[in-house]
């Protein structure tokens, strides 16, 4: 298991499994994600944003991250690892990668400095709410956002679910 940045060769596997997350989110009647804009990935594997964690030189994880998320979580000063739209291929779920995601995030974060992992989700998912928890993630609440300008359409749908894992 490898975990790298994605590359500009990739684009189209990044939204395959962007598709497949949303239809699996279709499918338990969940808030879904909107089809991203290509230039938004194109915009964070330029930045080393996007990762992917490989298997067997396989891809079988992407998430991308930014160290700055004023739009959804205010202006929290805390230095932190926010994690954002976390999708596995199918071929590959059930081996805990998430977990070892955040074994890396928490690597990172060490290596950068940072005090926190944080994610959201859009929806009040009681599955996913409780598998963050279980891997060590502290529910912190819901909020629905007054101003989603800039943000991808489904933060409109919902109330956002707030989680927050302390770097050790």
């Amino acid at each position: 298991m490898t975990i790298e940045n994605s590359n500009l060769t990739e684009v189209p596997k990044i939204f395959e499994l962007y598709r497949i997350a949303t239809d699996y989110m279709k499918s338990k009647d969940q808030v879904y994600w909107p089809e991203f804009p290509k230039e938004l990935i194109l915009n964070e594997i330029e930045d080393n944003r996007q990762w992917k964690l490989l298997i067997n030189k396989q891809i079988a994880c992407i998430w991308a991250t930014t160290l700055n998320d004023e739009l959804i979580w205010g202006n929290e000063n805390e230095p932190s690892l926010y994690i954002h739209r976390i999708a596995t291929d199918p071929k590959f779920r059930g081996q805990n990668l998430v977990k070892k995601l955040m074994d890396w995030a928490n690597k990172f974060g060490k290596n950068q400095s940072l005090k926190y992992i944080r994610m959201d989700t859009v929806g009040l998912n009681k599955g996913l709410i409780s598998h963050y928890k279980k891997i060590g993630f502290e529910f912190l609440g819901t909020k629905k956002l007054k101003n989603t300008n800039g943000l991808p359409e489904h933060y409109k749908d919902g109330e956002v679910c707030y989680f927050q894992k302390e770097i050790i």
